[in-house]
C-alpha cells in the first residue's frame, strides 16, 4: 500500500516528474561528451577480445566505458555548461563583499547548479527531444544518440567561445584553419570554451570589485582622519557593503547579468 501511494503521490506531482526528467538529461549530456572522447578509445580496442564470464569483449568494453563516465560525470557537467563562469562570480562577489564563508560553498555550488539547469534549459530540452527520447524508444542506435546529444552541447560551447581562444587551440593541435568550427572534436571545442569562460568569470568579478573597493578607501581614509588607527577598516566597510548590495538588488541584478551573459 506504501509504494502505491508513493507510486501515485510521484505522478500527480508534475514538479517532481520534471525534476526527474532534467536530471536524467543532465546525465545524457555528460555520457554525450565523454562517449565523444571514448569513439577513439573504442575504435582502438576493437581488435582486443576479452571475455568475463562468458560475455562478449564488447559487452566488457561497454562496461569499461560506462565506469569512465561515471567517473568522469562531474567533470564533464562542470567543464562543458556555464556552472565554471556562475561559480566563479559568486566566489569573487563573496570575497568583494568581506565576507569568508556567507554564504557557504554549498550554497554557492547549489545556486550555480540550478542556475545552470536554468540557463540551459533550451540545450536541456533540445538534447531530450532529439537524442533522448528516440534513444529512450529504440529508434537510434547508442552511437548516432551520441552524436545527436553532443550536437546541441557544442553549438552552445561554440557560441560562447572567443574566437581568439579557439584559433588557440586550433593552433596547438595544428588544424587546418579553413576547417569549420562545427566539425572540430570536443577536444580542441572544450579547452577553448574553458579559456573564454575564465575571461569572462574574471571580467565580471573585477567590475563586482570596484564599487566595494571605493567604499573600503572612503572608510580607511575617514578612520585614518579621525586618528581610529587602530579600528580595523573592514570591520566598518562591511555594513556599508551590505547595504549597498541591498539596496540595489544585488542578487536579483547579479544572477540577471549572469543569464543574459550567455549566448543560447
Amino acid at each position: 500500500m506504501t509504494e502505491m501511494g508513493t507510486t501515485e503521490e510521484a505522478e500527480k506531482n508534475p514538479v517532481r516528474k520534471k525534476h526527474g526528467i532534467a536530471r536524467k538529461v543532465m546525465v545524457c549530456i555528460a555520457v554525450a561528451a565523454v562517449a565523444l572522447f571514448l569513439l577513439p578509445m573504442r575504435a582502438s580496442a576493437a581488435a582486443v577480445d576479452v571475455k568475463v564470464d562468458g560475455g562478449s569483449g564488447a559487452d566488457t568494453l561497454e562496461i569499461l566505458e560506462t565506469l569512465t563516465m561515471l567517473a568522469l560525470l562531474p567533470f564533464i557537467l562542470v567543464m562543458t555548461t556555464c556552472f565554471t563562469r556562475i561559480i566563479i562570480v559568486l566566489s569573487f562577489l563573496r570575497n568583494a563583499l568581506g565576507l569568508q564563508q556567507t554564504p557557504p560553498n554549498k550554497v554557492l555550488i547549489g545556486i550555480a547548479l540550478f542556475l545552470s539547469l536554468f540557463i540551459m534549459s533550451p540545450v536541456v530540452s533540445k538534447i531530450n527531444t532529439e537524442a533522448y527520447q528516440p534513444y529512450k524508444q529504440e529508434q537510434i542506435t547508442q552511437e548516432e544518440f551520441v552524436h545527436r546529444a553532443a550536437k546541441p552541447l557544442k553549438e552552445f560551447m561554440l557560441k560562447n567561445t572567443k574566437k581568439d581562444d579557439l584559433n588557440l587551440f586550433v593552433g596547438l593541435a595544428k588544424i587546418k584553419s579553413t576547417t569549420a568550427p562545427e566539425d572540430l572534436s570536443m577536444t580542441v571545442v572544450i579547452p577553448a570554451f574553458i579559456s573564454s569562460e575564465l575571461k569572462r568569470a574574471f571580467t565580471i568579478g573585477f567590475l563586482i570589485f570596484i564599487p566595494f573597493l571605493v567604499i573600503d578607501l572612503i572608510v580607511s581614509s575617514t578612520l585614518m582622519s579621525m586618528g581610529m588607527i587602530m579600528l580595523p577598516p573592514a570591520m566598518i566597510s562591511l555594513p556599508f557593503k551590505l547595504l549597498l548590495f541591498v539596496l540595489v538588488d544585488g542578487w536579483d541584478l547579479l544572477f540577471k547579468t549572469l543569464a543574459t551573459s550567455f549566448n543560447l
